[in-house]
């Protein structure tokens, strides 16, 4: 079940990401919304290859699900932060897409670890 959501959540990550690349091109050049449409469209992609090697067996899985946690809510942060500022004017809070990206960071660094921890005990 979990990770029939997190596929779910990936979708809707490449959907988002596709929806502000056209914005990024027609509604507000400039503002930062490719970066935005990048990291989604990344995370979306990576998270669809963690929930296949958490299906392997290749992550530990309470980390690898962490790690995978990790990229949501970072990449949704760090996206939706440059998103708030384009379209509403203002930040979702303080320090939003920094904290976005070290989630991502720290998210990245944990699915090493998942993978390593694996490897180990196998």
């Amino acid at each position: 079940m979990a990770l029939t959501i997190l596929i779910a959540l990936a979708g809707l990550m490449g959907a988002a990401g596709i929806v502000l690349a056209a914005a990024g091109a027609h509604a507000a050049p400039g503002a930062g919304l490719d970066s935005a449409a990048s990291m989604l469209l990344l995370h979306a992609a990576a998270l669809l290859g963690g929930v296949a090697l958490l299906q392997h067996g290749a992550l530990w899985r309470p980390l690898g699900l962490i790690a995978l946690a990790g990229w949501i809510v970072g990449a949704a942060l760090f996206s939706g932060d440059i998103a708030a500022r384009a379209f509403a004017g203002h930040r979702l809070f303080p320090y939003a897409a920094p904290s976005g990206g070290m989630i991502l960071i720290v998210a990245w660094l944990a699915l090493t670890a998942a993978a390593i921890v694996t490897a180990w005990s196998r």
